[in-house]
């Protein structure tokens, strides 16, 4: 198993497949990142050598990723609550931020049902 940024990636996939699984690189920076480091895209990361493992991890070690990029990404959101725009106030709250109706969807958002009883006549 290849371990890059602390993260050790399945050694039976495809290159670029396997990059998908830092925080912070999809399939199209990770295609930028093989072609780069002149890798081929469908060697398997087992077939890597030393070299090419190396080379790999200088480009990935140029972004924002993992840890950094999650604690970036927090501090974003906690700056827009903060500021009390409407995405900041939907953060707080835990409805959907981009004007998804929240009548009959939204459940991720905002958790389990929480039924309320009728009133008895």
């Amino acid at each position: 198993m290849a371990r890059i940024a602390g993260i050790d990636i399945p050694k039976n996939k495809r290159g670029v497949i396997a990059l998908t699984y830092i925080f912070g690189i999809g399939s199209s920076r990770a295609q930028k990142v093989l072609a780069t480091a002149k890798v081929d895209e469908s060697i398997k990361v087992q077939d890597w050598t030393d070299d090419q493992i190396a080379a790999i991890r200088e480009q990935v070690g140029s972004f924002t990723i993992e840890g950094e990029l999650r604690s970036e990404v927090q501090l974003n959101i906690k700056r827009l609550m903060d500021i009390g725009c409407q995405r900041g106030i939907r953060h707080r709250l835990g409805l959907p931020l981009r004007g998804q109706r929240t009548k009959n969807n939204s459940r991720t958002r905002k958790g389990k049902r929480k039924t309320v009883a009728n009133k008895k006549k």
